[in-house]
């Protein structure tokens, strides 16, 4: 599912290639990234929410974090969230391709993430990563795209909550980033997602399952780090499912709550 223009991105990989992302924690403030319209599926005010699995799902019918404290060296401790490789700098992203690439994979886990569907910690979110030219236009495009319809479609309640018994998923996960264009005062970054969305339990009719996608992300520079001004998404690319057999509900469920998500990807 397309929801907008398809982005042909051009341009080289930025940076040194490497791998280096990270979240920051509550008091930090998030910075995370992208999403879609589920009335209209084609693009709200340059706001494409990241529920390709969700608005699949709704139109068929059917955190604490933990921080990567150093160790001996820049080695973070080992934990089941804790992210593996150099510990990130702390405040801010870099001002440059590397930089713009980290920011835009940590938006996109963001803004792919359970925490978009609770109001309070949604305007969070979004506050805390958006240009503030930007802010109330994408907070508003985002507030339409999580109404109390959408979720009552998907199976939460008009708080975002999954039913007693049954645990809601909603993860992105970066496989890749790519810088499309670059200036000192702006760029536009490709994410190549994978993505987990559904409900575990016996009885729930929207099982997890997985998607492919790519976000393409437009930052802007505020003299400190790197702002969001527009996001826009892309099915694909999808690789050929393997052979692994379909895990059952139980099995899912434990996963979850067994395995965090990272606080860092890039």
């Amino acid at each position: 599912m397309s929801l907008g223009d398809d982005h042909h991105s051009s341009g080289d990989y930025g940076g040194t290639g490497g791998t280096r992302l990270r979240l920051p924690e509550e008091d930090g403030g998030p910075r995370r990234g992208g999403h879609s319209s589920s009335r209209s599926l084609v693009t709200v005010v340059g706001v494409v929410v990241l529920l390709i699995a969700a608005i699949a799902f709704a139109n068929r019918g059917g955190d604490g974090s933990a921080s990567a404290e150093g160790g001996d060296g820049d080695k973070p401790k080992t934990s089941a969230t804790a992210p593996t490789g150099t510990r990130p700098v702390q405040s801010g992203f870099a001002h440059d391709e590397q930089g713009a690439q980290s920011a835009a994979a940590n938006y996109a886990v963001a803004l792919g993430s359970d925490g978009m569907f609770d109001k309070a910690r949604r305007h969070e979110i979004v506050q805390a990563i958006a240009d503030p030219g930007w802010a109330d236009r994408l907070q508003s495009g985002f507030d339409a795209d999580y109404s109390e319809a959408f979720l009552k479609k998907i199976g939460l309640d008009k708080n975002g909550k999954a039913p007693s018994g049954v645990t809601f998923v909603n993860r992105t996960l970066p496989a890749g980033t790519k810088v499309a264009a670059f200036s000192n005062s702006a760029a536009t970054v490709d994410v190549w997602c994978n993505g987990l969305f559904g409900l575990t339990g016996e009885k729930t009719t929207n099982p997890v399952t997985n998607s492919w996608f790519t976000v393409t992300m437009k930052l802007s520079w505020d003299g400190s780090d790197w702002k969001i001004t527009e996001t826009s998404q892309k099915n694909g690319p999808t690789p050929v499912p393997g052979d692994n057999p379909v895990s059952g509900a139980d099995e899912m469920s434990k996963a979850v709550q067994e395995f965090g998500g990272f606080t860092y990807a890039r």
